[in-house]
């Protein structure tokens, strides 16, 4: 199905170079010679990139959020920071916000899924136990809760819509991903004036490759479903065989601001949603903020102990 949608998809050239110091692929417009990476800020020179044949984008969400907010957001996130150096916020005054337009592929789907399971059921029994009381030995019963195990197996069809892969290996999928959800109702047909002012990136994740993601994306959804249908207190899956039927796929474009700033030798970023404002990023720590408070909380722990006694 991906191989006989992928013939008729709209193709566009691109301008691509790879940032050496990160290693992101950004895409820039012809008239552009040289400008910096907004993933670290790097210096970038556009003839050292490559033109290339890629699909074009089915369609887009625009920026909802604007540089000021998105700049308003990133202070912020940095003055609630717990245990961070205390010139981190002097390292970052000067750091800049960049738009970039992140490639993504969503995948539909029909699946088919037969699986084998079995299906734990409540029961209680009466058991006696010993106990003392009073310094006499008495015997007393309780409820004691077990389970009955029985073999289970079935189908379960389903259509999934908008299973969504990140097609970057520029961002960090730990924050990317959590970044979600997005709300793909907003998106638009794509046109080339939505990029104005920001800078986009070629997608770097194959659509077959993508594709495997979303499968696993869907088996765990999938699981959930089994195990709502296989009903009971507990649920046990063995094995699922699912096979995807008609199956379609979309190139599209999601908003993310992004900045970049260094602290020590590291490179830290953070991302903010570019529809929603949610935030996301890494952040160096303090061991000597984290340190003071061990040694403080052991202090408080040992003087407990010592006017307990």
């Amino acid at each position: 199905f991906i191989s006989n949608q992928l013939k008729t998809e709209e193709k566009i050239d691109i301008v691509s170079v790879k940032c050496k110091t990160c290693g992101a692929f950004v895409s820039f417009p012809p008239n552009i010679t040289s400008d910096e990476c907004p993933y670290c800020t790097s210096n970038i020179i556009v003839k050292d990139g490559s033109t290339s044949s890629v699909i074009k984008p089915k369609s887009l969400v625009p920026f909802m959020v604007d540089k000021k907010k998105a700049d308003t957001l990133f202070r912020n996130w940095i003055s609630g920071l717990w245990f961070a150096p205390s010139n981190l916020k002097e390292r970052t005054a000067k750091g800049r916000i960049n738009g970039i337009y992140i490639p993504y592929w969503t995948y539909d789907s029909r699946t088919y899924s037969s699986y084998t399971g079995q299906r734990g059921t409540y029961y209680y029994v009466t058991e006696s136990y010993t106990t003392t009381e009073n310094g006499q030995s008495v015997t007393k019963t309780r409820q004691v809760r077990k389970t009955r195990w029985t073999s289970v197996s079935g189908d379960l069809n389903h259509f999934f819509d908008d299973i969504l892969v990140i097609a970057s290996n520029s961002l960090p999928k730990k924050y990317a991903n959590k970044l979600e959800p997005w709300q793909l109702n907003a998106l638009v047909p794509f046109t080339e004036k939505y990029l104005g002012g920001f800078k986009s990136e070629a997608y770097q994740v194959k659509i077959q490759d993508g594709f495997n993601t979303a499968k696993g994306i869907m088996d765990n959804r999938i699981r959930v479903m089994i195990k709502s249908q296989i009903g009971g207190d507990e649920q046990r899956v063995h094995s699922v065989n699912t096979a995807y039927n008609s199956i379609t796929f979309k190139h599209i474009l999601l908003p993310i601001w992004i900045s970049s700033y260094k602290y020590g030798d590291k490179v830290y970023r953070f991302l903010i949603n570019g529809q929603t404002g949610e935030v996301q990023g890494e952040r160096p720590y303090s061991w000597v903020k984290i340190t003071l408070l061990i040694v403080s909380i052991l202090a408080i722990i040992a003087a407990i102990i010592y006017f307990s006694n």
